[in-house]
């Protein structure tokens, strides 16, 4: 069985940096795999504004 994360993440912008290299590295280490990264907002001119990055880890049975 696995567990899932949803992590909001951007890909910066013109007063901002992108997030999402600290994301997917911090939950790497915790032993989670990238599953997907989703785009959830845009913009007027259809641009992605928002993304959710999805991590999965297997459940350890006990």
């Amino acid at each position: 069985m696995y567990e899932y994360k949803f992590v909001e993440a951007n890909l910066g912008g013109f007063f901002t940096d992108a997030n999402h290299h600290q994301i997917i590295d911090k939950y790497a280490k915790e032993g989670w795999k990238l599953v997907q990264v989703l785009a959830m907002g845009y913009n007027a001119h259809g641009k992605p504004t928002e993304y959710e990055v999805i991590f999965e880890r297997k459940i350890e049975d006990n």
